[in-house]
């Protein structure tokens, strides 16, 4: 009881491009330091492949692709955040994690559709974080993945475990 009260307000963030970013963190299982990937074939663009973590096959997914920002090389600081999202484990792959705050209640503010005429363009992002001065989008993780991939990640999941086994 008292792990969820703490985890209630507490969110990881990212770097992607000149953005932070914030997952709440109980999608987050945990963070990986960047590994091998094995690409999948004409999948889309931001679905990198998939990883094998400690025996369990996961799919990855560029946030910088899936937000249409220019692709950057993986470096020593590109980290893997592997969630938990539609009963389905998948790897985000990002710049940087930065840290783990808290954004209580009262500094989450409506994500701003100033000029937007397009109502998809913020729909990653549900919400603003205000953490001191500075501010945290902060994403809905189950929108990051279109939602006729997520069939076709679970397929391709479940045909190589069953390969391997």
């Amino acid at each position: 009881m008292s792990e969820l009260v703490t985890q209630h307000n507490k969110y990881v963030t990212f770097k992607s491009g000149n953005e932070y970013f914030a997952l709440k963190i109980e999608y987050v299982n945990e963070i990986i330091v960047f590994q091998e990937i094995t690409e999948i074939p004409e999948s889309e663009d931001y679905i990198k492949g998939l990883i094998n973590l400690r025996g369990k096959i996961i799919p990855v997914i560029d946030v910088r692709v899936r937000f249409k920002q220019p692709e950057l090389a993986y470096n020593d600081r590109t980290c893997i955040i592997v969630i938990n999202v539609k009963d389905m484990v998948v790897g985000l792959i990002v710049e940087k994690v930065a840290e783990v705050v808290e954004i209580t209640e009262d500094n989450i503010l409506d994500s701003p559709s100033l000029g937007n005429v397009d109502k998809n363009q913020n729909k990653y992002v549900y919400a603003i974080g205000k953490v001191g001065e500075n501010v945290k989008l902060l994403l809905d993780p189950e929108k990051l993945i279109k939602d006729e991939d997520w069939s076709v990640l679970e397929q391709m999941t479940e045909e190589i475990t069953e390969e391997g086994e």
